[in-house]
């Protein structure tokens, strides 16, 4: 029986399945294909771009034709001798030049939405994998705690055994107890974090939020510290940068818009009169033109012109500095995925194994009677904390991935 016992407390922290309940596993990339299809936020980004869209096709739009009727210089009396009953028609014809400058700054305005909801796309994919790659650490962590509880359950029952035969102490049972209610509580917490994060996927995906299904633990580490990155590779892939580009053509459309206020209107008015008192017919054919370049009709265009101006430096600016700060950030980001596999190997290579061999010696005398179970409970504390403390660091390193392909928009 001791062998068996031994036997089981080697094994028992190892990462084995859980033996809880299976529920489905849904993998990272149904996670982001869903958010991709029925985030609600993503949707009204989609549907606001088709709406401005449809407004450019009225860009060129004229003002309805205005038709009247009615008398005309016709003194009053029944029977009026002179004066005339006119029917006018006229029509204002907008410069077509106008009109093309604005249509196509409205269809610039839906290019701005479109890249709008790639940015904020980056953004929600980014938190999906952040909340399922904690996720799968946290189910990590779950089973090693369930691991180690059955452990320390079967080393208390085996202290029982030993005390019937005065070679245990009481104390160190009530300290085995109180280290599994400790666990339970470490269970409960981790616990309530992955239904908070189940939540917050469902959430993302915009579906119950009371759906229960587990993820893919095995993550693939990628290897990030070894790729470099420059401001042309950054300014083609970040959305952000895109942004800013098509603000930057939407001012240069603003600027036509602008310039076409320079351009002339026009206007044709018609009209005939039946005159009274036998006098001849008369008609009124007049054509008008707008003479927008006058000193007090063109200041509002001429200031705006000028301040776009400030506007797309403004823009070229931003644009740099976003540049330089994702190029800097990446850069820190290298470093510290550099710095956490540094540490995880670390943990695999001295860390666990140490205490590891510390675990067996202890589990070996206390199995020979050569040693007492608050020994062996120290040991199993100190391999749970460095194998907690490997998984943090895991952790830390997957949150480290996302900010890099988040930051190089790598999906």
């Amino acid at each position: 029986m001791k062998k068996i016992f031994l036997l089981l407390l080697a094994a028992g922290l190892q990462p084995v399945k859980s033996l809880k309940a299976q529920t489905a596993v849904l993998p990272l990339d149904s996670v982001l294909v869903r958010i991709n299809r029925i985030n609600p936020a993503l949707l009204a980004y989609t549907s606001k771009a088709v709406a401005q869209k449809e407004y450019a096709k009225g860009a060129r739009n004229l003002d309805a034709p205005q038709i009247s009727a009615g008398q005309y210089q016709t003194p009053y009396g029944l029977n009026p001798n002179t004066g005339s009953f006119m029917i006018q028609a006229q029509q204002q014809f907008v410069n077509p030049a106008k009109l093309r400058a604005n249509e196509r700054y409205m269809e610039g305005m839906s290019a701005v939405t479109e890249q709008e909801h790639a940015y904020l796309k980056n953004r929600l994919l980014a938190q999906a994998r952040s909340y399922y790659y904690d996720q799968a650490v946290l189910e990590k962590k779950l089973t090693l705690l369930e691991n180690t509880r059955k452990l320390l359950e079967y080393m208390l029952k085996d202290a029982h055994i030993k005390l019937t035969y005065g070679k245990e102490k009481l104390p160190n049972l009530y300290k085995a107890k109180a280290d599994i209610f400790e666990l339970d509580n470490l269970k409960l917490q981790l616990g309530n974090q992955l239904l908070q994060n189940t939540v917050m996927l469902n959430t993302l995906m915009n579906q119950d939020k009371q759906i229960v299904f587990e993820v893919d633990t095995a993550i693939a580490v990628q290897n990030y510290e070894t790729l470099q990155t420059d401001t042309a590779t950054l300014a083609a892939a970040r959305s952000d940068i895109k942004l800013i580009d098509r603000n930057i053509r939407l001012q240069q459309l603003n600027t036509e818009v602008q310039y076409s206020k320079r351009k002339p209107d026009f206007g044709i008015q018609a009209a005939h009169m039946f005159s009274y008192g036998g006098n001849s017919n008369q008609y009124i054919l007049m054509a008008s033109v707008t003479i927008p370049i006058v000193p007090w009709a063109s200041r509002e265009y001429k200031a705006n012109l000028k301040g776009i101006r400030y506007e797309t430096q403004q823009l070229e600016n931003e644009k740099q500095d976003k540049l330089n700060q994702a190029e800097g950030q990446l850069a820190s980001i290298r470093l510290d995925i550099r710095s956490k596999k540094e540490q995880l190997n670390n943990y695999d290579q001295n860390i666990v194994p140490t205490l590891q061999n510390s675990y067996r010696a202890a589990l070996l005398a206390y199995e020979q009677n050569n040693g007492d179970l608050l020994s062996a409970l120290i040991i199993v504390r100190d391999l749970l904390t460095a194998k907690m403390g490997r998984l943090d660091r895991l952790q830390e390193l997957l949150q480290l991935q996302v900010a890099y392909e988040r930051e190089n928009e790598k999906y």
